[in-house]
């Protein structure tokens, strides 16, 4: 976890500073971060918290409604169940993180390894769903939707997206442990260290942030296009939506990825060599990721809750489950077997 990294890099020494001569006026002043750690047992569990409760309650509801409720499904019903998922699981390692941040890592080392695969896993294939979403809403808008159903094809997508995502996984799992600072960092062997954490960094930033990016705007672009030339059709609220979605996601995710990309710049050529500015780079990372973790409760809202059909489900099964309070209150005078079957609603569109 990105929050984490640059917590174990407290002290800073000029190129000189293993001279054989031990000359110690050539050493940088030590760089004390005590201020930056209490920041962080602060803000990053109260912040934590919020994103848990949220996140949890919304995602819970779109994987209780798609999973068990409605059985008719589009290519971005599966794509949205896992996005939810990813959501889930990622904000579940949150109380992990707030409590390494008040009392430091404490669960051991495998824990360390998991809990920081599992946070990258579920945050990198959240960013791929979305594009996939994106993708679907584009083809759904310039060619009559498919009747057919969820096919092979969406489970293989699926199937690649959360390849990907464990496979960029593999290093938090080789790499991360509990150093003597009881912090849950990577640390790399020094003869690959330096490439190896630069090119991570850079991964996560192409396949977490400027692939989901490129597509969606080039997705949602030629959709609103589409629709400025369509007749007789309300556009106005589909390109809210839109507006909506890419904003949301430039606002939460950009700051995160400039940031990380300043320090894989930073891991190559050494450019922070100011106390103070390295102070400001900690707190920036804490702030800007948490930024981008609060997108895991937000996707409710701007995938599903905005859609007509959605709101439509919820308040057919919001009335089937008054109907069945209400049978089970007067059971006396009305059968269990009344109830009539529920049709089938329409995919959720934009």
């Amino acid at each position: 976890m990105a929050l984490e990294q640059n917590h174990s890099a407290d002290y800073y020494y000029e190129e000189n500073d293993l001279n054989s001569t031990h000359d110690y006026s050539q050493y940088e002043v030590i760089c004390i971060k005590e201020e930056v750690r209490n920041f962080a047992k602060v803000f990053l569990p109260a912040f934590f918290a919020v994103a848990f409760i949220t996140g949890l309650a919304g995602n819970s509801v779109v994987v209780a409604i798609y999973a068990y409720y409605k059985k008719q499904r589009t290519k971005t019903d599966v794509y949205i169940l896992n996005l939810a998922v990813a959501d889930l699981l990622l904000l579940c390692t949150l109380p992990f993180w707030a409590v390494n941040a008040v009392h430091g890592w404490v669960l051991g080392k495998m824990m360390c390894k998991v809990t920081s695969a599992l946070y990258t896993v579920n945050f990198v294939s959240g960013m791929q769903f979305l594009a996939c979403i994106s993708i679907d809403r584009y083809w759904a808008v310039a060619k009559a939707p498919s009747q057919t159903g969820v096919g092979k094809p969406c489970w293989i997508i699926c199937f690649c997206v959360w390849t990907a995502a464990v496979l960029l996984s593999v290093p938090q799992l080789v790499f991360n442990t509990v150093n003597d600072n009881s912090r849950c960092i990577p640390i790399f062997p020094h003869h690959i260290g330096t490439f190896m954490k630069a090119s991570i960094q850079m991964l996560e930033i192409c396949i977490g942030f400027v692939a989901p990016f490129l597509i969606m705007g080039v997705c949602y672009f030629l959709i609103a296009r589409m629709l400025l030339k369509m007749p007789n059709i309300k556009k106005s609220q589909a390109l809210k939506v839109l507006l909506t979605v890419v904003l949301v996601f430039i606002v939460t995710q950009l700051p995160y990825n400039i940031v990380k990309f300043w320090q894989a710049i930073d891991i190559i050529y050494s450019l922070i060599t100011d106390c103070d500015m390295s102070k400001r780079m900690d707190v920036a990372i804490q702030v800007t990721e948490s930024i981008a973790l609060f997108h895991s409760c937000l996707n409710p809202l701007l995938y599903v809750f905005m859609g007509t059909s959605f709101k439509n489900y919820i308040m057919r099964v919001a009335k089937k489950y008054g109907s069945w309070r209400r049978q089970r209150q007067n059971v006396e005078e009305i059968p269990f077997d009344s109830e009539g079957p529920t049709e089938p609603t329409s995919s959720f569109t934009i």
